[in-house]
């Protein structure tokens, strides 16, 4: 996948848009503020910082762990310099681990070698480094992705998939593992709660890949799976959604009994449905819809108070025609209200000077917008950007603007 983000299995749906034992940390909340600043309400100001396919951190696989531990406290200090608390660090991006885990191998973006020790606890140093900076860790793991690729052999020979070669669909030259089949759903909660438990992180999150995006003329083998388990549904759709469905709510129930102070997360593609598609839906003419084409009913996470919190991927501009950020951000503040569920916005901070974009993006004050519409709407508690590398590099400017129209003060996360 080259050095791709997470986001680049999204990206075939932006493009269809208008078709169709614990580490001991330091104490929580950080530094009090210099005298005389007022510290600002909480809010959640976030970063994801991805590893998958080295996007983010580390730079590149091999590296010393000395250098890998100089590049990752490097993207702490640049979510305190932004005036951030709060990291999102992907810890499972490959049905892999970036912490010793009796479940899956090292990853093999530390040292290019999956199952390779590294010689040192990326996940434990930053649950540490980042609470001294009164930064909160969320621990951000992808369920059901194994691999970039479709060939096992290429996976290390404990890898739980070569073991388990039933357990494993290849489809649009990635390797997944079959969300359909009970022993899967209940292994990936173990491998994702052992992490949960060795630290202590302050939150749980997945971000929007479940079933995978749709590719064009392939089909996700699970026929098998749904002879077994699907008699008890209408259609293949409908039990795919309870497959997933069951994973979040499985998960969520025992993160609350291994941390409860941990709170449960998740980032979808920003489209629940088309309002042409259900009445219910938002007004937009997206060529995904999660609920349809992924098998994620976050609406219905969002309105059964299932989760904590919500971080829908809002990555278009204001006025986009296809998906208006003006109108989904109120869309999902309507879903969200009087749950309880905060709601978190995440912002495209990549697209911010990229060329290839629309000329909005061309204009660094396009995201502090977004930050001043969403205001308007009590439901939202906070903005999450994408991400790290982009953080630092601000390429135009755009998250400082933001920082000097919205983030003057530091701001404690909600609680």
């Amino acid at each position: 996948m080259g050095r791709l983000s997470r986001r680049a299995f999204a990206m075939a749906a932006l493009t269809t848009l208008g078709t169709a034992g614990d580490v001991t940390a330091a104490p929580r909340g950080g530094p009090a503020a210099p005298p005389g600043r007022r510290r600002a309400a909480g809010e959640l100001r976030g970063m994801w910082l991805a590893t998958v396919a080295n996007r983010d951190w580390p730079s590149r696989a091999g590296l010393t762990p000395a250098e890998q531990r100089a590049e990752l406290l490097a993207h702490l200090d640049t979510a305190v310099r932004r005036r951030l608390n709060a990291v999102f660090f992907q810890v499972r991006p490959t049905a892999d681990a970036l912490w010793p885990s009796p479940y899956e191998p090292w990853s093999q973006y530390l040292t290019g070698t999956q199952g390779k020790d590294p010689g040192w606890d990326p996940l434990g140093t930053a649950v540490v480094e980042a609470h001294a900076r009164g930064l909160e860790l969320h621990a951000w793991f992808n369920p059901y992705r194994i691999a970039n690729h479709t060939d096992p052999t290429r996976l290390v020979a404990s890898h739980p998939a070569r073991l388990h070669p039933d357990w494993a669909v290849p489809y649009g030259g990635k390797l997944y593992y079959n969300p359909g089949l009970p022993e899967v759903r209940a292994f990936v909660q173990d491998a994702m709660l052992d992490a949960v438990r060795r630290y202590r992180v302050d939150g749980v999150h997945f971000d929007d890949y479940f079933y995978p995006y749709p590719v064009a003329g392939q089909t996700f083998d699970d026929d098998a799976a749904y002879a077994a388990h699907g008699a008890d549904f209408p259609d293949r759709a409908s039990w795919r959604r309870h497959n997933i469905d069951r994973l979040v709510r499985e998960t969520v129930a025992r993160v609350r009994k291994v941390r409860p102070a941990a709170r449960f997360g998740i980032s979808p593609f920003g489209v629940w449905r088309n309002a042409a598609t259900d009445p219910l839906g938002s007004d937009t003419r997206a060529g995904v819809q999660t609920y349809d084409d992924l098998y994620a009913d976050t609406r219905t996470w969002v309105r059964e108070r299932w989760i904590d919190y919500i971080c829908p991927q809002v990555y278009w501009n204001i006025g986009f025609a296809a998906a208006d950020y003006a109108k989904l951000v109120p869309w999902w503040a309507a879903v969200a209200k009087g749950t309880g569920v905060r709601l978190y916005v995440g912002e495209a901070l990549y697209k911010a000077g990229d060329p290839a974009q629309p000329a909005a993006w061309q204009d660094p004050v396009e995201l502090s917008r977004h930050l001043t519409l969403a205001k308007q709407y009590p439901q939202v508690r906070g903005h999450v950007f994408f991400s790290a590398k982009e953080a630092a590099a601000d390429r135009i400017g755009a998250l400082a603007r933001v920082v000097a129209d919205h983030y003057q003060q530091p701001a404690k996360p909600p609680r």
